[in-house]
């Protein structure tokens, strides 16, 4: 097959896999999915939270999809985007706008969370990326870039100056998805990770303008 021959069967297929690819408002009936990419999302970080919050007889998964079943919060369904693939909730994005003004640290914050929210403070008045996940079946096949294509048309609607994300920075794979896509490493914060188990020693924040 020659170059034009391949080019041309690539396209095809890359046409007849994004027809299959549609966006949605999550349903209640995507905790389940939800609660699988937010953990995939912070890199194992949620599923740790949910294992302290858990009650005696209640897993951390079940205290996960009760958060993503929540009416309210930041974790809930109601605020999540859904990509489908085939009939079926592969990805997800949640995101906000950082207020021009954010809320300084509080002495009472965990310390788990100080450095993120620290980094968050650095970028007023982004769209904040705070989960993009694709279930690791449906990897490698575009659906990080729509993901991203999506927040950023969210951000430019709600008159965001730009766009920003955290990611760890032993998460090279997110990482080189966001670089290509314009994002710039703009500072770093160490984790404090208490017994929570994770490769990374730093959080990186990313910046895009829009």
């Amino acid at each position: 097959m020659g170059t034009k021959e391949a080019a041309q069967k690539y396209f095809r297929q890359l046409d007849h896999n994004m027809r299959e690819v549609f966006w949605r408002q999550a349903r209640l009936e995507d905790a389940a999915v939800l609660a699988e990419l937010v953990n995939y999302a912070g890199e194992g970080l949620p599923l740790y939270l949910w294992s302290r919050l858990a009650e005696q007889d209640e897993t951390p998964w079940e205290v996960g999809r009760k958060r993503a079943a929540r009416e309210t919060g930041s974790f809930s369904y109601r605020n999540a985007t859904i990509i489908e693939h085939s009939g079926s909730a592969v990805g997800s994005l949640i995101g906000y706008k950082i207020p021009e003004q954010p809320e300084p640290v509080s002495d009472e914050m965990p310390p788990m969370f100080v450095p993120l929210h620290e980094l968050e403070n650095l970028a007023p008045g982004t769209w904040y990326v705070n989960v993009l996940a694709v279930l690791p079946e449906y990897r490698d096949r575009g659906l990080g870039s729509e993901l991203l294509r999506v927040a950023e048309k969210t951000g430019l609607g709600l008159g965001a100056r730009g766009m920003s994300v955290i990611v760890s920075d032993a998460n090279v794979g997110a990482r080189k998805l966001y670089e290509r896509h314009g994002y710039h490493e703009a500072e770093r914060r160490p984790m404090v990770k208490e017994d929570w188990v994770n490769s990374g020693k730093q959080w990186v924040l990313l910046t895009k303008l829009l």
